[in-house]
């Protein structure tokens, strides 16, 4: 079967989307469509409105490879512009709900029980994922200074930890914990695959749409 100049164009055009690759490209379109003509069957030509499908098409093909490279130049100008944003909230404390990093100081969390809860517990996990300790706390919600203590009272070492809240009405428990939110200081913005990621105390990374509040410290 004899393969067209629209197909050989639209293939290399597809693997080569830069703009020195799309005029080879067409370079090599013309040449593959002018030896389709030199080889055509003289006593069954070609129709000229083939050709020009042909060309329209492949120009298409240019068109919408350009519009491709211009929407990534964009898209790369809108992460600049957003990096230089984000610069700003560098030294302030963001709230989200990533895990916290526990130092020498209490940590400003963030929390609010379910309708109708008569108690609230803290639920505080280590890095293995192990239940260190169960605080209750005020059944209002609103913010609280977590000291990072254990069940038993005493200091937790510093490191990264998981909080999560437990809402009971009575002793029965409304349904699974729930998020806490704490506030930590950003050290650093990034940008990546998957959007900018603000790098909180302890080397905690969230990324910035997670985060729900802004406070100078």
């Amino acid at each position: 079967m004899e393969t067209s100049a629209l197909t050989t164009a639209q293939t290399a055009a597809s693997r080569a989307p830069s703009k020195a690759a799309v005029s080879a490209d067409f370079d090599t379109f013309l040449k593959m469509m002018t030896t389709q003509m030199k080889n055509q069957d003289p006593t069954k030509p070609i129709d000229s409105a083939d050709y020009a499908v042909q060309l329209a098409t492949f120009s298409g093909v240019e068109q919408q490879t350009k519009t491709n490279q211009l929407l990534e130049g964009l898209t790369s100008q809108f992460g600049v512009l957003g990096m230089a944003q984000l610069a700003a909230w560098v030294g302030q404390e963001a709230r989200s709900a990533a895990p916290v990093y526990l130092g020498d100081e209490p940590v400003t969390i963030s929390y609010q029980p379910k309708t109708h809860a008569d108690r609230a517990v803290l639920v505080v996990k280590n890095a293995q994922d192990q239940v260190v300790s169960r605080e209750d706390v005020s059944r209002e919600g609103g913010t609280y200074q977590w000291l990072g203590a254990d069940a038993a009272g005493n200091p937790l070492p510093n490191g990264i930890y998981a909080l999560s809240l437990e809402s009971y009405s009575g002793a029965q428990p409304l349904g699974d914990a729930t998020a806490v939110e704490s506030y930590a200081k950003i050290l650093e913005a990034r940008g990546g695959a998957n959007g900018p990621t603000l790098v909180l105390a302890g080397g905690v990374e969230v990324n910035a749409t997670e985060i729900t509040a802004l406070r100078v410290p």
